[in-house]
């Protein structure tokens, strides 16, 4: 059964927080251009969640969805919630070179599953193809592995010829993942909580220096790319989740880049170390109650509400502004 059928994308909370707070990184790209001239690029589902907050939000109007499932067009088609979005049905590794990339672009591939070579081949085809002030976001599967079963375990120390060791095992499915990609002196016993979600993220950013280097191998030095990064997620409805996200651009844009500020949001990562996106369970009252304490005149003062522990208090106030507003109405 389709991903789209098992989990509702629209009611995933810290996913909610994620999505608008790319969406505040995503305006700080004017110095490139008006943000409105951009092409969005995304796997759409049937929900649109990330086409609407691009389009009401960014004013972007270009936007292609990509959709594998191409047994549901019927249904893709009835859900589009605009005019101006493009269905494009096939898998992404097929469609993403047919696109036109001399538009600035707001790539955002959302994966449900993990890290593997199709994944790093999308990236491939944008670091080879993107115009400079284009974008880039991934988001991957970054679980670790649950210990196998006794069967699987003895299988496993059969076919390896001595005692079972869960690091090797972790390893292993990490190869299997992405063969020939796993980084040098990834240690399997590390693979675990963030483990693997720290391995995905050097692939990725391997993988994106390896292929502008590639790129720029044939290019005049004011033409050659670079990147930065500004996102860089974990955050967990369900499974675990890592989002990366880059900006590409030429050296006479260097300048222009840095007037992105993209170092203004509290939020942005530029490095390896994630930001960690949290979100407390709390009522609709608790929420009213704090947020009409906020933003809090004295930063050093934190608000207050009966029964809520301080460390959920403080989760909130961080990321308030991007908290989604769930409700449900009962008919009687």
């Amino acid at each position: 059964m389709s991903s789209f059928r098992e989990v509702n994308y629209t009611l995933r909370p810290a996913k909610a927080v994620e999505r608008r707070m790319l969406g505040e990184m995503f305006r700080r790209l004017h110095p490139f251009g008006r943000v409105e001239d951009y092409q969005y690029v995304g796997f759409g589902s049937i929900y649109f969640s990330d086409f609407q907050l691009v389009h009401r939000s960014l004013g972007i109007d270009e936007m292609i969805s990509i959709e594998k499932d191409t047994n549901a067009k019927a249904c893709f088609e009835f859900n589009k919630p605009f005019a101006s979005i493009d269905l494009i049905f096939g898998h992404s590794a097929d469609v993403l070179p047919l696109l036109k990339w001399e538009t600035k672009s707001i790539v955002w591939l959302d994966y449900d599953g993990r890290l593997n070579l199709d994944v790093l081949s999308d990236i491939s085809t944008f670091c080879t193809k993107a115009a400079s002030g284009s974008v880039l976001v991934l988001t991957v599967n970054a679980q670790p592995e649950l210990d196998p079963g006794e069967a699987s375990r003895n299988q496993f120390a059969h076919d390896h010829g001595g005692k079972f060791d869960v690091g090797a095992y972790r390893l292993s499915k990490l190869e299997e993942n992405i063969p020939g990609k796993v980084p040098p002196g990834t240690d399997g016993r590390s693979l675990r909580q963030y483990g693997v979600a720290s391995a995905f993220y050097r692939t990725i950013i391997n993988q994106i220096e390896e292929q502008l280097s590639v790129r720029n191998s044939t290019l005049r030095t004011k033409d050659m790319m670079a990147w930065r990064q500004f996102a860089h997620f974990l955050y967990k409805d369900d499974a675990l989740m890592l989002t990366v996200g880059v900006v590409v651009f030429n050296e006479t844009d260097r300048t222009v880049y840095d007037a992105c500020s993209f170092q203004g949001l509290d939020f942005v990562r530029l490095d390896d170390s994630p930001y960690i996106i949290r979100v407390p369970c709390l009522t609709t009252k608790e929420l009213q109650h704090l947020n009409s304490q906020l933003p809090a005149k004295d930063p050093n003062t934190r608000p207050t509400c009966p029964g809520v522990p301080d460390r959920d208090i403080d989760t909130y106030r961080e990321v308030y502004r991007y908290f989604p507003n769930f409700s449900e109405v009962l008919w009687t």
